[in-house]
């Protein structure tokens, strides 16, 4: 069977595991604690722990479970009061840090609960913080570097931390790597600021497959396009680049597009392949988005990780 190690956090990570659970893949989801937003930022701040929302919202994306379990571990509380917004499964994961005495052990613990097949790791059982630099000033946290991508030359976090070890040793045992979709500054290129993680993937023969964003992100990404993602990755990967993109290449309707760019300030990423062969990646194109119930724009979960598991048998018969 073949290693596949995924590294995201976030909405767009967990989208793309709930398709890739369905194959014969082993699966490794490495995930992003920097977070300092919503319960996971009340949480971080009061019980002095690492960001465990978007470790939650991986483990129920993976998670085969029956749908009552989920909908109770995916619940907000909602009246006023010390609980109020936050989650089930944030209140669950942190108890089981006190329980377990660290987050690898408590995600692995939940992981059993869930009968995840595969493995959920964070990048780190430490509190960290993202921080954006430029010559003047500092952006502390992941909420003020999404806001201020524009105004930052340099992203660190705010201290030197040490990666779980299961992390690079997964990363060694790799037959592909993937970049999932998801915030570019603060979920994906936040593992590539640990030092082991670089170092790692500059070691393995595994490729390194991007699954591009669909849409901008305000602040983050605006105006880019697939090649400007793929260009900024390749900057932080220092070594190594990336050697495919899973992109979109179908027109999305021209009403949702415009719905997406007035209310959200939000545009769909263009394809350029020139700039992206020239950049040294494949392309795998094809119809990757779908709409869902709300009208929002999203990867199909199943397509994305059909093509990935397509490339991944492809490869298999060459090698033979």
């Amino acid at each position: 069977m073949k290693k596949v190690v995924v590294f995201g956090g976030g909405t767009g990570i967990s989208c793309l595991l709930s398709g890739l659970k369905l194959f014969p893949i082993d699966v490794t989801a490495i995930i992003t604690v920097s977070d300092n937003g919503s319960s996971t930022g009340v949480l971080k701040r009061e019980l002095d722990i690492p960001a465990v929302g978007d470790v939650g919202k991986v483990l129920l994306a993976m998670a085969n479970v029956d749908d009552d379990f989920i909908r109770l571990l995916r619940y907000r509380f909602s009246k006023e009061g010390s609980l109020h917004n936050h989650p089930v499964r944030n209140i669950l994961l942190a108890a089981l840090i006190d329980l377990k005495g660290n987050l690898t052990e408590a995600t692995k613990y939940m992981a059993g609960l869930l009968n995840i097949k595969g493995t959920v790791l964070p990048l780190t059982e430490e509190k960290v913080e993202l921080v954006g630099k430029n010559r003047s000033r500092e952006f502390f946290g992941e909420e003020e570097v999404s806001a201020n991508v524009r105004h930052i030359r340099r992203l660190d976090y705010d201290h030197s931390f040490h990666v779980v070890d299961e992390v690079t040793e997964k990363i060694a045992e790799a037959d592909l790597i993937i970049f999932s979709p998801g915030s570019l500054y603060t979920s994906i290129l936040p593992h590539l600021l640990a030092p082991e993680v670089c170092e790692a993937i500059e070691k393995t023969a595994a490729p390194i497959l991007y699954v591009c964003n669909l849409v901008t992100q305000p602040g983050e990404t605006d105006g880019y396009t697939v090649g400007d993602h793929v260009h900024v990755l390749n900057r932080y990967l220092k070594g190594r680049h990336v050697d495919l993109v899973v992109a979109n290449d179908q027109e999305i309707d021209p009403d949702i597009r415009e719905t997406y760019l007035t209310k959200e300030n939000k545009r769909v990423v263009a394809l350029d392949p020139e700039r992206i062969e020239k950049l040294g990646a494949e392309i795998i194109r094809d119809e990757i988005f779908c709409i869902d119930e709300a009208g929002s724009i999203r990867h199909d979960a199943m397509k994305t990780a059909f093509l990935i598991f397509s490339y991944l048998m492809r490869s298999q018969k060459e090698e033979k």
